[in-house]
Formats: structure tokens, C-alpha cells, sequence
């Protein structure tokens, strides 16, 4: 089998019919199933495999791209390859567009905005992204020097996780670094791809923003985007267009495909020149991830961990009245616990009632923070052997001294 073959794939509980993909995955071979969206599948697992219909020919060669002085750069660094993979249904073709003219092939309206430059960081499913991967980023994004920012392709489902990880990953940035996915690939006519590309690289040509950013569609219409906080943000929906929102906080802008920019929170680092300085992850840490729920299992406390985020119910609670055992579980294990809630808007607050008040022996308040973006704060404070009571307090814009009601009704 060849990539662009259309081939049927069984394994013990599946039976697949896709365009083979080029198998950038180690263990894994990947499909283009018949709905557009890719799909990972252990080699391991495969009982037989068939190429139904060969890819008839392979990928005509682009032109080059033509530098343009006058046009500012902008530097994209790709970590997978659904925003930028393009399948031609008719030949069966797979193109990767990772190099400059293929992506300008795949979205034109690119090389009028700017001059384009691209590195393939990693190819990866979203899911499988990790700390080895947001120091990589993080080196890529020192090394840019004389570009107007940064986008970074990658994957939705764990985008808001990345944006937090480099968010403190990143000390006096300069320029904007802004992650973009998109919920259709790119060879589908549905997809937001594009759009999301051209609001991204309009944003950081004609704005003054110097922080981290997400950028994806406002709306199911394609014709605006969200500039989102790295912090404060989070994906709400599996397929919508307009699936991420920010949370307890108001997007940074709205930005039109025409270019128009309407700022909607001025409240951001601007453009300056700095010395990008990076505090690397500690690859080694294990930090874990614990959702309150009724008739909890002491079992269910994980062990073996440098750090544990707590999502708790309503302002920070958990099941520690009628069972002893899980309050004592998680005292032994002498280290930070941090708490938030799964509300999703709003704070904890463990002085109110007399649950939180018994877990802030130990437990330590993640305010407002999305479970996500503190996760990202704990590692990070560890790796860099900061104390670790700096979690509750607001260092990069992470927690809100107070929360409004109009963060609501924005979407």
C-alpha cells in the first residue's frame, strides 16, 4: 500500500475504508476516512488490509515563491498535518502542505499578507502532543528573529492546552504568537482552515499584539474569528466552527476576513523588541488530573505523581465529609493538589462552605482558572522550582480579581 491508495483496513472490532495518509506516526497508520476526517489505527491491531483503488498519479510540483520586500514575515510552525493536508479525491494524491509554496498553493491569500516561512515541528495527532513538544515550540519560537509573529498549526482538541503551556512558557515575548486549528481538514469545501490562516496572519500584520493567542471562527459563518486569550480559552464543542470560547475573560478581537479589526479587550503585552527567554518543561514530571464525581472510589486518587489538579464540583468540592478515606488518601500524598472547578465560568471559592474549608488543609485554590490552564501553571512552576502557593495568584493574566456577567453574553 501506498499513500493516496483508497484501502479497507480490519481490526477486531473495526472495519475501515479511507485514503491512506502518509504515515507520519510511529505505530500508527492513517487514514482519510470517506467524511474527511483522519483517523488513527494501531498497527498492532490490524487483522488484514486491501487496497481497494490505487492513487493514479502523484502530486504535480508547485512553483516557487516569489519574495515580496515590501510585505512583512511571519513564520508558521506546524505540529500535524489535518489543517494543512490536502487530498485529491479524483487521483487519490496526498500532498502534505508544510513547505511555503505548497501552503500558499492550499490558501493563496497568504503570500498578499505576508511573507511566508514554515517548519515542520511535529507531526502528531493533537491527543498525543506533549512536553517534549511545547519545549520544542518554545525553542522554534527564540529562534524567530525578524518576524512580524508566530502561527502555530496544530490540532483542536488539545489546542488550549498548548496555548497555556506556552503562555508561561515564553518570558518577554515580543510579537505575537497565535495557534490556529480547524474543526473541517482542509480538502473538504466545509472547512474553516483558510479562514482561520487569513484572520490569523491579518491579526498579526495590522494589530500591536504580543501575547499568545488562539484564533478560530466566531461564528458557523466564515467571515470573522475570535483572537482568544491563551489562558483563558478552551474548546466547547467537538465540531462546531465556533467551538472555542474564552472563559471569565472577553476574547482579545474580532477579526474579519476583510481585515477589519475590532478589539474588544486592550488589556494585552504589545509589540516591542525583547530577548525571547523560554523556561523549558521538566519532561520527567508527572502531573495528574482528577474529576469529582458521586460515589467517588478512594482507588480512583491516582499515585506515583508530582502534582494532581482536582476538578471539584461547584465552588471546590469533593466527597470528603462520609469518606475519610479519600480526604486522608490525598493528604499522604505530600504534593501540591490544586484545585478547580467543573463549572467552567466562575471560581472556586473554599471559604464558604465547610467542605472547602476542610480541604484547604492541603488544597491549594486554582481561583478561576481552567482546569487546563492550571495544569500548565503547576508544571511549569515545578520545572522551574517556583514556589508553588504562586498557583493562586495572577502572574500572566491567568486569574481574574474579579469575574463579570458579561463574559456570558458575548457568545
Amino acid at each position: 500500500m501506498k499513500s493516496g491508495d483508497y484501502v479497507e483496513i480490519k481490526t477486531s472490532s473495526d472495519n475501515l475504508k479511507g485514503i491512506l495518509m502518509p504515515d507520519s506516526i510511529a505505530g500508527k497508520l492513517v487514514l482519510k476516512l470517506d467524511s474527511g476526517y483522519n483517523v488513527g489505527i494501531d498497527k498492532k491491531k490490524i487483522k488484514s488490509k486491501k487496497v481497494l483503488k490505487r492513487s493514479l498519479k502523484k502530486s504535480s510540483k508547485v512553483s516557487k515563491v516569489k519574495v515580496n520586500k515590501k510585505l512583512p514575515k511571519i513564520l508558521i510552525l506546524h505540529t500535524g498535518g489535518t489543517i494543512a493536508s490536502k487530498v485529491s479525491y479524483k487521483t487519490g494524491g496526498v500532498i502534505a502542505k508544510f513547505k511555503p509554496e505548497e501552503l500558499l498553493e492550499l490558501i493563496p491569500e497568504l503570500g498578499k499578507i505576508a511573507n511566508i516561512d514554515t517548519k515542520l515541528v511535529s507531526n502528531v495527532f493533537s491527543e498525543d502532543m506533549g512536553f517534549k513538544d511545547y519545549n520544542n515550540l518554545a525553542k522554534e519560537i527564540k529562534k524567530a528573529k525578524g518576524y512580524s509573529g508566530v502561527i502555530i498549526t496544530h490540532g483542536t482538541d488539545t489546542m488550549h492546552y498548548t496555548s497555556a503551556a506556552l503562555s508561561f512558557m515564553l518570558e518577554g515575548l515580543g510579537f505575537p504568537v497565535i495557534l490556529v486549528g480547524s474543526q473541517r481538514s482542509s480538502d473538504r469545501g466545509s472547512s474553516d482552515a483558510g479562514v482561520n490562516m487569513i484572520c490569523a496572519a491579518k491579526f498579526i500584520v495590522n494589530s500591536k499584539f504580543a501575547e499568545v493567542g488562539i484564533c478560530m471562527h466566531s461564528s458557523m459563518d466564515d467571515d470573522k474569528c475570535w483572537i482568544l486569550p491563551g489562558l483563558k480559552s478552551r474548546k466547547f464543542h467537538s465540531s462546531r466552527r465556533d467551538a472555542f470560547q474564552a472563559v471569565n475573560a472577553k476574547p482579545y478581537a474580532l477579526v474579519g476576513i476583510d481585515g477589519k479589526i475590532k478589539i474588544i479587550d486592550n488589556n494585552f503585552r504589545k509589540k516591542q523588541e525583547l530577548i525571547v527567554n523560554v523556561d523549558l518543561f521538566n519532561e520527567k514530571l508527572k502531573i495528574g488530573m482528577l474529576k469529582v464525581h458521586p460515589s467517588m472510589s478512594v482507588n480512583e486518587i491516582p499515585s506515583g505523581m508530582d502534582g494532581l489538579i482536582v476538578e471539584g464540583t461547584g465552588l471546590g468540592h469533593m466527597p470528603v465529609n462520609l469518606d475519610s478515606k479519600i480526604f486522608n488518601k490525598l493528604k499522604s500524598l505530600k504534593i501540591p493538589v490544586i484545585m478547580c472547578s467543573q463549572t467552567v465560568f466562575g471560581r472556586v471559592n473554599m471559604n464558604v462552605y465547610s467542605t472547602g474549608r476542610k480541604l484547604q488543609e492541603f488544597v491549594l485554590s486554582g481561583s478561576d482558572m481552567t482546569s487546563e490552564t492550571a495544569f500548565m501553571k503547576l508544571t511549569w512552576l515545578l520545572s522551574t522550582k517556583r514556589d508553588v502557593g504562586l498557583i493562586s495568584k495572577n502572574l500572566k493574566g491567568e486569574i481574574n480579581e474579579r469575574i463579570s456577567n458579561e463574559f456570558l453574553s458575548l457568545y
